[in-house]
């Protein structure tokens, strides 16, 4: 029986690999209280810059860079809620999906979406383990509780996405139930939802513009609302699952 290690001072190792045993927020730096991410307990991540000390307080600085392993997302977690609450792992591995696969989990994935839209919430930027969820971070969860990892980022899913379509008006009869749509401008795609059918898409959105939380809109039907409108506007393009996000760092 192996003894289980926790993070502790004296088990912090730079490139130790961990799992968490808790609900943990990702921050945007050493330095910012400002969140990015979330990782839900379970999640692994390596541990990829050395503790620092701050000798003006003469103290740790409670701050880890870390690199959660499923989507390669780089973060920081305060030190002081690792302690006890992460086991060390000796190895991980990306766990793959066939494409055929993965469209058999869409149906869990679009009741797992539309369960969450049923709890009350509101948008948070960087939310990811809910009830309230940034959209890249509503998608990227919905897919992650069938076991699918993809990207975290909006922008990010759409590279990694099948393309399906570039235009709206091409879309037709192309879009299946799943698939990803990609908002945004020209340059770079900054909103994302899940198709549901018939154009209708479930989404996290923010107050300006947006429902402050999950709603479903749609891309076709007549007399879009305000809100609709406003997104039709910014279509970029459409996307299709068809793997897993695998990490190639390990």
């Amino acid at each position: 029986m192996t003894l289980e290690v926790l993070m502790t001072k004296s088990s912090f190792v730079l490139g130790s690999l961990w799992k968490l045993r808790i609900n943990i927020d990702g921050l945007k730096s050493e330095n910012s209280d400002e969140l990015v991410t979330q990782a839900r307990i379970g999640r692994s991540f390596q541990v990829i810059d050395s503790l620092r000390f701050n000798f003006k307080n003469k103290e740790i600085v409670d701050r880890v860079k870390v690199r959660l392993l499923e989507d390669d997302y780089i973060c920081w977690f305060k030190f002081s809620e690792l302690i006890h609450n992460a086991s060390k792992i000796e190895s991980w591995e990306s766990e793959c999906f066939t494409e055929e696969k993965i469209i058999s989990k869409i149906p869990r994935i679009l009741s797992w979406t539309k369960a969450a839209k049923q709890i009350n919430n509101e948008y948070l930027w960087g939310g990811t383990i809910g009830p309230n969820f940034d959209c890249s971070g509503l998608v990227q969860s919905a897919f992650a509780s069938s076991g699918i990892w993809i990207p975290r980022d909006a922008y990010q899913q759409e590279a990694f996405c099948k393309n399906v379509a570039l235009d709206i008006g091409t879309l037709g009869g192309k879009l299946i139930p799943g698939d990803l749509l990609f908002f945004g401008s020209s340059e770079k795609c900054t909103h994302v939802g899940l198709h549901i059918e018939n154009g209708f898409y479930i989404h996290s959105s923010g107050v300006t513009d947006g429902h402050n939380g999950i709603e479903i809109d749609g891309l076709f039907q007549p007399n879009l609302g305000k809100i609709a409108s406003f997104y039709r506007s910014k279509f970029r393009s459409a996307g299709r699952v068809i793997s897993c996000y695998q990490s190639e760092k390990l």
